[in-house]
């Protein structure tokens, strides 16, 4: 019987939405051939599809010629003016130069000796398998209970091969923090694995019309900044060469105290900076995945600002520290973001985490945002944004993943209409000031309610109380209705018209407490006059 193979270049394993509306499964390759025809990407794991795009951004350049060795042929200037004669091409990326990248290189998930985006060698470095439980997320493994879900692990069902790939791409991009499966490397034993370069971020894609427009749109520009070393992505890196005396044992895995290559761009940057490692077990078929090696791949950080990311610049911090990835949360809604994509630089200015004390920092926005007022104007205009997140803790809490698309926003960018810009920039901040007012004068009324007579009541409640949190999920919806308003209506003072929203959230999620306590009113009107009559 032939040795099992899936090649992900030809086979169907990335769903797509072409412009017709009909729904495909294609390989990498044929993404690429039909980029130009194809809507959007149509994975149902949204920080799968986040590994999905960085990984064809990477692909895209390679096949453009608008990658990191575009950088000593041709100056910023001539880069531009490259992709956009790019945008103007009807038919998509050169189908030659597509065949040629793909037949360079070895894209079969089950290749004995480059796997695709696994390490072979964990056969032989891993005493235990980790099953396929763990690969996939959302399975109950190990002694968790199964809540949700119909698997268990003293019955572990196989995985699709696709399906396969995309908790891969997740583990890779998104994969937790801790104990993992013991991995023997020159003689040491490890059993713990560091965070994914992602791990509970939320990122930002450039959306054109179709996916060729987006995967040109979101291309990091080349920099001189990067280290000058060839740029590799995983399934580039040479084949490692036979060892003609295998006795005893190979052992040459990654040394965890070895740096490890300098990250470039666009190759390591989107692709090559994983901090765990896998192996998929096939079925004798290739059809599907039975089990996997899950492990650490390196105990070394691969520190870079990820292009499609918001990240807080904290000024006082150690240079290494000073950049922050802005956090995944399911809970805050994607118009709160806004600013930060819209403002150039640091214009967002200093300010603070919303509840927390602590230093100041500013914004910036994602990397590839930088370069879109390069693109032709009809573009500009019709471009969105396509949101990923995932909210997870930073170890292995993984709590949900969610996807948002915004409007057509480019138009609104401090380059094109400053006023449009600050307008928004004012209305979010004065959201956020009295969302948080909010939250200190429900939870002080809770206290002076519930306190006994007599009692000190300056001291917060440890744990949330039923009055701020109704109160809160009424006033974001409220809010997110009423930011959309202020931009239509630039002359209504937007502090006003947040009061109101929080004004109404405190009094209907307290409205049943004032039959049932009796300082529930007198604290209550406190607190309305409190938030009518504050200020920053």
């Amino acid at each position: 019987m032939p040795a099992p193979q899936y090649a992900t270049d030809r086979e169907p394993c990335i769903p797509v939405l072409f412009l017709n509306g009909r729904q495909e499964y294609l390989g990498w390759r044929d993404v690429l051939l039909n980029a130009h025809l194809i809507q959007d990407l149509a994975l149902p794991l949204p920080p799968a599809a986040s590994g999905v795009l960085r990984l064809l951004v990477a692909m895209a350049a390679r096949v453009s010629g608008l990658d990191a060795q575009a950088e000593g042929r041709m100056t910023a200037r001539q880069w531009a003016q490259r992709r956009r004669d790019l945008l103007k091409n009807p038919a998509g990326f050169d189908p030659d130069a597509v065949h040629d990248y793909f037949d360079r290189y070895i894209w079969d998930l089950f290749h004995p000796q480059r796997p695709f985006l696994q390490d072979p060698r964990l056969a032989a470095q891993c005493e235990k398998r980790a099953g396929v439980n763990k690969l996939v997320f959302g399975r109950p493994e190990g002694n968790n209970l199964s809540w949700l879900s119909v698997h268990t692990d003293t019955d572990p069902q196989p995985v699709p091969s696709e399906q396969a790939l995309w908790h891969l791409l997740i583990h890779h991009y998104y994969g937790a923090a801790g104990q993992c499966s013991a991995r023997t490397v020159d003689g040491r034993s490890l059993a713990n694995a560091k965070a994914g370069p992602l791990r509970s971020t939320l990122s930002f894609h450039p959306l054109g019309r179709t996916l060729y427009e987006t995967l040109l749109a979101g291309m990091p520009k080349p920099s001189r900044l990067w280290p000058d070393v060839e740029d590799r992505c995983p399934w580039e890196e040479p084949l490692p060469v036979p060892d003609p005396d295998p006795d005893p044992a190979p052992d040459s895995g990654p040394d965890p105290d070895a740096a490890p290559p300098p990250v470039s761009s666009p190759g390591r940057l989107l692709t090559g900076r994983s901090r765990h490692a896998v192996l998929l077990i096939p079925s004798a078929d290739g059809r599907q995945v039975t089990d996997a090696y899950l492990t650490w791949a390196t105990q070394k950080k691969l520190p870079a600002l990820d292009p499609y990311l918001i990240h807080h610049v904290h000024t006082g911090r150690n240079v290494t520290q000073r950049h922050t990835a802005r956090p995944a949360d399911a809970d805050r809604a994607l118009w709160r973001d806004l600013d930060a994509l819209l403002l150039a630089g640091d214009e967002d200015g200093r300010k603070r985490r919303t509840g927390k004390a602590g230093p100041a920092y500013s914004v910036q926005r994602p990397d590839a945002f930088t370069t879109l007022n390069d693109l032709p104007p009809d573009l500009r205009a019709a471009l969105r944004v396509r949101v990923y997140g995932f909210d997870q803790d930073d170890k292995t809490l993984n709590r949900t993943w969610y996807t948002a698309l915004t409007s057509p926003i480019w138009p609104w960018t401090q380059e094109h209409d400053p006023a449009a810009a600050e307008r928004i920039a004012e209305c979010r901040k004065a959201a956020e000031e009295i969302g948080g007012h909010l939250d200190t004068v429900s939870k002080s009324a809770w206290s002076q309610v519930t306190s006994p007579a007599g009692a000190k009541t300056g001291r917060q409640p440890r744990h949330l109380p039923s009055w701020t949190h109704t109160a809160r999920t009424l006033y974001w919806p409220r809010a997110e209705t009423t930011f959309w308003a202020l931009l239509d209506d630039t002359a209504r003072p937007a502090r006003a018209a947040f009061t109101a929203d929080a004004v109404h959230a405190l009094r209907t999620a307290t409205r049943p407490a004032i039959a049932q306590h009796f300082r529930a009113a007198e604290a209550i009107a406190h607190a309305v006059a409190d938030l009518r009559g504050h200020r920053p």
